[in-house]
């Protein structure tokens, strides 16, 4: 028997932890939701990601799913309560589970608006290591143009030493990518901050505190490793099976949904 997930995003952030999961184990099937109808969510306000959380909510609760991941940080960091109130199964989420890898006394966010606002990182970090000194970046931009195809290389180069360059000022030790979109540029990145600066992606922490809670029982040969993922997207389904094409190399049927009804 497989373990059925749900995994969502407003668009191709998801596609972060996707990869994470699916490069520990094949005895799943998954789920994944993008709300691309409303990508990025990162600017909105939080009352506005709370309605958006319930219409998830809601859609996952007819789909018969042992556990959700939370693959959107600016849904965990304003309705993490919402989704595991509404579903009563495991949720398992970045900021929470990242939060226990931290080593060091001086770390840096990147991450949208809407999360940097809610302080869910500084207050969930604070609270497992009093002391440590948080520093927190907007990058309002980064989203949309990660969602373009093809990147704008140039572009990139551009915000990564805008919003970069807050956080170095600091002296950090360690930077978090707080929203999942951003390891898509880890490349990008990594080659702009010193070696010795560890860069973090909480898409490898919530796969872990996955597999702790679902041990992995069986391994299943799978000739492509994305055979058992089903992808459902509001908004323009051509546009976004042009991207799940161009990330992950594959040719997949997205089917078209409608997440929104009374709240």
């Amino acid at each position: 028997m497989k373990l059925r997930l749900g995994l969502f995003d407003s668009g191709v952030g998801g596609f972060s932890v996707l990869n994470a999961l699916l490069s520990t184990r094949t005895d799943v099937e998954i789920i994944y939701l993008a709300d691309f109808a409303r990508n990025p969510y990162g600017e909105k306000d939080s009352e506005e990601i709370r309605n958006i959380a319930i219409q998830i909510s809601y859609w996952f609760k007819e789909k018969d799913i042992d556990g959700l991941l939370i693959a959107c940080n600016t849904t965990n960091a304003c309705a993490l309560d919402l989704l595991q109130n509404n579903l009563k199964i495991p949720c398992f989420d970045l900021i929470n589970s990242v939060s226990k890898n931290i080593k060091s006394n001086s770390i840096g966010i990147l991450a949208t608006t809407a999360t940097v606002k809610s302080s869910f990182y500084k207050k969930i970090i604070t609270n497992r290591k009093p002391g440590i000194q948080v520093f927190q970046q907007s990058c309002p931009k980064f989203v949309s143009e990660i969602e373009k195809i093809p990147i704008d290389i140039e572009k990139i180069n551009y915000l990564s030493d805008l919003y970069l360059r807050p956080l170095l000022k600091n002296n950090i030790k360690e930077l978090i990518l707080g929203c999942s979109h951003y390891p898509l540029i880890y490349q990008i990145l990594r080659k702009k901050i010193a070696s010795n600066i560890k860069i973090i992606d909480p898409s490898i922490a919530l796969t872990d505190s996955l597999n702790n809670y679902f041990r992995p029982l069986r391994k299943y040969n799978v000739s492509n490793k994305y055979d058992n993922v089903e992808f459902f997207a509001t908004g323009n389904i051509d546009e976004f099976s042009l991207k799940v094409t161009n990330w992950l190399e594959i040719n997949k049927k997205i089917t078209l949904i409608n997440l929104r009804r009374e709240t």
